[in-house]
């Protein structure tokens, strides 16, 4: 049994935000669940980079076992997108607690992206709880890899990283990735790349 196997995160993508724009109404790194959550609808680009992001997962021709989406409405779109590639047995499974959100304050803190600290405490728990729900060692009766697409949101993403490669979790705002990443990388042409 592979290594892979073991950890159960081999092919874990994850669709990073996406949105009208790329940033949040103030031009910051990081949207907070708020409100108006309903009116951020995936515009034209972001669109065609979710497509691309759909391409890029058919040609893996991995034997995927569940989508896990974000309850945000950006992240339900993509997912939506994402799915159209996919056979259509593979259950979708909604989680809250993929939510965008500002998982701890970063270090080095941040000049232009200041949340609240209350955010840091409420978000930061809810996120490390989905952490620790879908990143974890394989079930011991588990023979084979398995891979789950996990289709949320970049603060999320790069928190997971830093967690699952083991590196201080404040590190989490010194990973660039741009909107519509995926775990492998080059799947959007350079023209299509952006970043908040």
């Amino acid at each position: 049994r592979s290594v892979q196997a073991q950890f159960n995160t081999q092919v874990n993508f994850m669709s990073a935000q996406m949105m009208a724009g790329g940033a949040t109404s103030g031009g910051e790194v990081g949207e907070m669940v708020d409100d108006t959550d309903e009116m951020r609808e995936l515009e034209r680009k972001a669109r065609l980079m979710a497509q691309e992001a759909e391409k890029r997962l058919s040609a893996f021709n991995q034997p995927y076992t569940k989508v896990v989406v974000s309850t945000m409405t950006r992240a339900r779109e993509t997912a939506a997108l994402v799915r159209s590639c996919l056979p259509p047995d593979i259950p979708l499974e909604e989680c809250g607690m993929l939510a965008e959100g500002a998982p701890c304050p970063p270090e080095p803190p941040s000049s232009h992206w200041k949340p609240e600290n209350h955010q840091f405490f409420q978000d930061g728990a809810r996120i490390e709880a989905a952490f620790r729900k879908f990143f974890h060692r394989a079930d011991v009766t588990q023979n084979e890899d398995s891979y789950e697409i996990i289709v949320c949101h970049a603060n999320v993403i790069r928190y997971f990283v830093c967690r699952a490669l083991q590196l201080p979790p404040e590190a989490w705002l010194r990973i660039a990735i741009g909107n519509c990443g995926l775990g492998d990388v080059g799947h959007l042409p350079p023209d299509m790349i952006t970043y908040n």
